[in-house]
């Protein structure tokens, strides 16, 4: 699932950090996860300190909203009823096949992830626009994170599931992506 939380580290938890006004130093620790807590709560959002879709589009980082299979929430109800499908909020197999199609039709690659450049496809995500696709790839002083590892995280389940590829270039999340079922 596409989330940053306690314990990660890279180009995504760097720009929340900035967004949130604290350290950007790109790791997800303690002050990272009392800042989201905080905005959550102002925000009206559930507060569990993970920042997903949810959390990014009331915080503005719309590049890094990435809508995949296990993805929940508003963002979410948002993409089905854009795709015209049921709006329940939680991204399944129906939901997967419909952006995989919606992709297939306009051009795109159909992988079944909706971030921000299949996101800016569809009316009903004004927020997303040729400058927010341009923004969600590596920023040139972002490429620091390429060489480190991915960090254990403590008390977190095995990784279920494979990996997705997406090109460096292509997306912030091209480390991230996938690590988390």
């Amino acid at each position: 699932m596409s989330i940053l939380k306690k314990g990660m580290s890279g180009a995504p938890v760097k720009r929340l950090q900035a967004k949130l006004g604290i350290k950007a130093d790109g790791i997800f620790g303690p002050g990272t996860d009392k800042a989201v807590r905080d905005f959550q709560k102002s925000a009206g959002l559930a507060v569990d300190g993970i920042a997903g879709p949810d959390t990014f589009m009331a915080m503005g980082l719309e590049e890094l909203v990435l809508l995949r299979k296990g993805t929940r929430g508003e963002t979410v109800k948002k993409l089905q009823s854009a795709l015209g499908i049921a709006a329940d909020g939680q991204f399944g197999p129906g939901t997967e096949k419909a952006v995989k199609d919606f992709q297939a039709g306009h051009g795109l690659t159909a992988d079944g992830i909706a971030g921000p450049e299949t996101l800016a496809g569809l009316d009903a995500f004004t927020e997303f626009t040729e400058e927010t696709v341009s923004q969600a790839a590596v920023q040139p002083d972002e490429t620091i994170f390429d060489s480190e590892p991915m960090p254990e995280i403590k008390g977190s389940e095995p990784v279920k599931g494979a990996m997705v590829e997406v090109p460096e270039e292509k997306s912030v999340w091209g480390r991230v992506k996938g690590w988390f079922s």
